[in-house]
């Protein structure tokens, strides 16, 4: 029964991790098609280009680390495992927060801009 579990945990981990990586690929061919096929008369193509790829990668990362938590969670914890756990999600957290800090000009927990 155990090993049941295991096996379909295995599966969903796998699943969100190809997803995440799926969101990178796609992402950056979205932002791409937008940049060169939908002009914006104020010219802020690339500004729209910058903000549409960095959402595609923060939402490929958050994937990524949902599927690193269930694939950690599934398999038998020890130490090593959960220290490396905790430096994946540390490295991709930090990511993460710069990214969103370089798109939106601000910390998640302010409300004006910075600067």
């Amino acid at each position: 029964m155990h090993e049941t579990v295991q096996y379909y945990v295995d599966i969903a981990a796998l699943i969100i991790e190809v997803t995440g990586v799926l969101v990178m690929i796609i992402g950056p061919l979205f932002a791409l098609y937008r940049y060169f096929f939908d002009r914006h008369e104020d010219g802020s193509s690339y500004r729209t280009f910058r903000h549409d790829l960095g959402k595609a990668i923060l939402l490929g990362l958050e994937f990524l680390v949902a599927a690193d938590i269930i694939a950690s969670v599934s398999t038998s914890p020890t130490m090593d495992r959960v220290l490396v756990l905790g430096l994946i999600v540390l490295i991709r957290t930090f990511l993460s927060l710069s990214l969103q800090v370089e798109l939106e000009g601000k910390w998640p927990w302010q409300r004006d801009e910075i600067g």
